[in-house]
């Protein structure tokens, strides 16, 4: 599926997004790749849910997902029309994406480098201050923690209550941790998903206005579609103007607000990102 570009994806939601009594639509598509009914529901909230649906479709379906089964389930659904469309340009991904493949397997070993000025140290091994300044050492966190600059008040008591008390939880916090001089979003990449075994994300009405907080989540969220390796952690900490985003409601967060269970938020929280 990776051989699909932005522009084919584009035109399958063009045809599939839109409700229709007399063809069927993306919700017969996700009924077909496996998706259940409260996936479903979740996925109709979003704009582009055929998008959606097909980059979550390899991580439920690993090793099942091909742009071959895509076109065969097309074509028993009875969607002629969108393989008449599309049938050229999914051919031309396809073959570019098999002579990418055949170029980089052809590719001739490098000789090493012995340029004195070459660095000695990989930009992405010595993100953080704890990284071993040579690379030959790694600093490993329990948690990333998602929050925009607004809401640092309310990260330092986490540090307070998950780091300093009898959890002794170790927390990547962008501000405190992470080195300056490298680009913001490889570093964020590179620790959500190698570094960090979960991340949490402080939810605010700040929150929804960060982009930096959005290509957070969205990233984290492609690493565990449908949540189900318990990746992400939303937590809600004072109330909002704003809805709750709609990409989080369907994973159960922390709540901080409600006063009948604000004893329990730092026991469940620390708990959950305990978990192996």
């Amino acid at each position: 599926m990776v051989a699909l570009n932005f522009g084919v994806r584009r035109r399958l939601g063009l045809y599939l997004n839109p409700r229709a009594a007399a063809a069927a639509d993306w919700t017969a598509l996700a009924e077909a790749l496996g998706c259940s009914f409260l996936e479903i529901r979740r996925l109709e909230r979003l704009p582009d849910p055929t998008a959606a649906l097909l980059e979550e479709w390899p991580g439920r379906c690993p090793g099942g997902a091909t742009v071959g089964r895509l076109l065969a389930v097309l074509r028993s659904l009875g969607r002629d029309d969108v393989l008449t469309d599309l049938a050229g340009s999914v051919e031309e991904d396809c073959k570019k994406y098999l002579q990418r493949k055949q170029e980089e397997a052809n590719q001739p070993l490098q000789v090493p480098a012995v340029d004195s000025s070459v660095p000695k140290t990989s930009e992405l091994m010595g993100i953080t201050i704890r990284d071993d300044p040579y690379g030959s050492g790694t600093e490993i966190f329990d948690a990333f923690i998602c929050y925009c600059q607004k809401d640092l008040q309310f990260v330092q008591e986490m540090i307070r209550e998950l780091e300093q008390t009898e959890f002794k939880l170790k927390l990547c916090v962008f501000d405190r941790d992470v080195l300056p001089g490298a680009c913001v979003w490889s570093i964020s990449g590179e620790l959500i998903e190698k570094r960090c075994r979960r991340m949490v994300v402080v939810v605010s009405d700040d929150y929804l206005e960060s982009d930096e907080c959005d290509f957070q989540t969205k990233f984290a969220l492609s690493l565990s579609p449908g949540a189900r390796h318990k990746r992400l952690i939303p937590v809600k900490y004072k109330s909002m103007k704003n809805e709750f985003p709609s990409i989080l409601r369907f994973i159960t967060i922390c709540d901080y607000t409600n006063p009948c269970t604000k004893k329990w938020f730092w026991t469940r929280l620390a708990k959950s990102l305990m978990l192996p």
